[in-house]
């Protein structure tokens, strides 16, 4: 129990600072909105560019892993979706937001130290294979179904080819050939802006906290976040060790990385539209909260 508190309370930590900076005044919601920028258009995509870069991919595709993850992560987002639509009248960029809260999940905090310290050296390769892939396909997913609407295909096609995220992408795709080539210099200032992207965005977060709260209450927000920490992980465990074969390391990882609560990305993408802020920042706070109690009762489940 103490080493899950001492995984999930920097982000508290980070959170809080920025949330008690902004109550006390001293930063305005302008520093937040700043940082949200500086994180989307610069540091998140280094951050991308550095993961694929970097990730070991093995020539044989675990199709199992893959399946058993995504269809979690689809069936959790159109689950999130439904809801807020129907019940909460979201619609547009904010009922993308919703699914997208749902479905993203928090692996650089929590998932990466906690899914290593559980499986060590065995894990390393499906969570940094997942890790690479996971961002990538719930971002551009996110990007798609914002960007979609009222464009034409090529109007689409150009604002995804120049949207951030999707750069950092196809850098770090092309890159990959010629990573060794690249010189030292020029990687070191990449991971130095991917570095600053989760602190930055953590405290951006907390100055919309204090400036958003929970003000469209408290339901949607749990709902999401129990899809997030329950529902999308039993969903993978069923599938990685009844459905589909694969060794019990990659199917553990699979169900740790489901069970990490809402990614601050969804929060940088609410940001980045200026819509559905208020959705994230509670489904994210109060996801984080319920993960303290049900990450160990996947790692009980798992027998890690």
């Amino acid at each position: 129990m103490l080493e899950s508190l001492a995984i999930v309370l920097p982000i508290f930590g980070l959170i809080a600072i920025g949330y008690g900076a902004s109550r006390t005044g001293y930063v305005s919601h302008r520093v937040g909105e700043g940082l949200s920028e500086f994180v989307f258009t610069l540091a998140l995509p280094c951050l991308i560019f550095r993961t694929l870069v970097k990730a070991e991919i093995p020539a044989v595709q675990p199709w199992g892993y893959w399946i058993s993850y995504f269809v979690g992560v689809a069936a959790v987002w159109l689950l999130a979706a439904f809801v807020g639509r129907r019940f909460y009248g979201l619609s547009g960029i904010s009922q993308v937001v919703a699914g997208f809260s749902a479905g993203q999940a928090n692996t650089v905090f929590v998932g990466v130290p906690m899914i290593l310290k559980a499986y060590g050296e065995a894990g390393a390769v499906p969570l940094f294979l997942l890790l690479a892939i996971h961002l990538p396909v719930t971002m551009t997913l996110a990007t798609v179904l914002a960007e979609g609407r009222s464009t034409s295909p090529l109007q689409l096609i150009r604002r995804l080819l120049t949207h951030p995220i999707v750069v950092g992408i196809l850098a770090g795709s092309a890159f990959r050939p010629i990573a060794s080539d690249v010189p030292e210099p020029i990687l070191h200032v990449v991971d130095l802006l991917g570095s600053a992207a989760i602190p930055c965005a953590l405290i951006a977060m907390g100055i919309a906290l204090r400036r958003y709260g929970i003000g469209m209450g408290w339901q949607l927000p749990t709902i999401i976040a129990v899809l997030k920490v329950v529902v999308h992980p039993l969903i993978v465990l069923i599938l990685a060790t009844q459905v589909f074969s694969m060794p019990p390391a990659w199917s553990g990882v699979a169900i740790l990385f489901a069970c990490c609560p809402s990614g601050i990305n969804a929060y940088l993408f609410a940001e980045r539209y200026n819509e559905g802020v208020p959705i994230a920042s509670a489904a994210i706070t109060l996801s984080t909260l319920f993960a303290i109690v049900t990450t160990l009762i996947w790692l009980q489940v798992l027998g890690v």
